[in-house]
């Protein structure tokens, strides 16, 4: 289809298409390809509308796809292949950015509560008034016996909830914090602190620490990338159980 609102732009600017495309120091052919409707490079449309005095949205109206894409790229501050090759320093940044709430969704989340630099900020940051919430998987879930025999390691997970939940045991008698346990299908790992959001997700039959890991920041007005992850976390809380201490942390894990 051709792009009519540049053809008339180009007359009401007082230029031909060869006259525009010796200003822009392109091929002729060039001008008339768009004016026949193919869409330039992002740098041609904003020199092209300097030229005639428009707005390039005007002349090239993004699709709403390209909108959508746009605006959840404005969400994702880093991507890494693996949750192995982040640093714990960006799960101490994270937490120590908290001003009101924090929340833990795992299904053990064994290898950060075994961090003391993480349970130490975590208690600081409860006493502090950050209200602070964990859920865990449930050891006698369904859903807990399935993710092990996924990853191929039996009933590991559901000792290392005993031994998560034993990390935390002072955290857990610190004021402003929760635990639940949930049974559900947990599609990812989420740890959440006010606007800011590290987002691990499961892959079939790899452990947490190979699957992908995203860094995401909530932005006013964007594609609510941020908002569907925390939509989950608040679903799976109201549906979580209280928890506490369970039994005596298996060794060795």
């Amino acid at each position: 289809m051709s792009n009519e609102r540049l053809r008339a732009a180009i007359h009401q600017a007082g230029f031909s298409a060869e006259g525009l495309a010796e200003h822009l120091g392109v091929d002729r052919k060039t001008v008339w390809r768009w004016i026949a409707g193919q869409v330039p490079y992002k740098k041609h449309q904003h020199a092209v509308a300097r030229a005639l005095g428009v707005d390039p949205g005007y002349l090239w109206p993004p699709s709403d796809t390209d909108e959508s894409k746009d605006r959840a790229l404005a969400e994702i501050r880093a991507v890494w292949p693996q949750r192995s090759l982040v640093a714990n320093s960006a799960w101490l940044d994270l937490f120590n950015a908290a001003e009101q709430q924090i929340d833990v969704l795992v299904h053990a989340g064994f290898w950060l509560s075994e961090e003391p630099a993480v349970r130490q900020l975590l208690i600081k940051k409860a006493e502090s008034g950050v209200k602070v919430r964990l859920l865990v998987g449930d050891p006698a879930s369904a859903a807990v016996e399935i993710r092990g025999d996924e990853e191929g390691i039996g009933t590991a997970i559901a000792a290392k909830i005993h031994n998560t939940i034993h990390n935390y045991r002072g955290l857990l008698s610190t004021p402003n914090t929760e635990l639940r346990l949930h049974s559900t299908t947990l599609y990812a790992s989420v740890y959440r602190a006010d606007d800011e959001m590290l987002v691990s997700t499961h892959v079939y039959g790899l452990p947490g620490h190979m699957a992908p890991l995203m860094h995401l920041r909530r932005v006013p007005g964007a594609a609510g990338l941020f908002a569907v992850y925390l939509d989950s976390v608040e679903r799976v809380w109201d549906q979580a159980v209280p928890g506490s201490y369970l039994s005596p942390p298996l060794r060795g894990l």
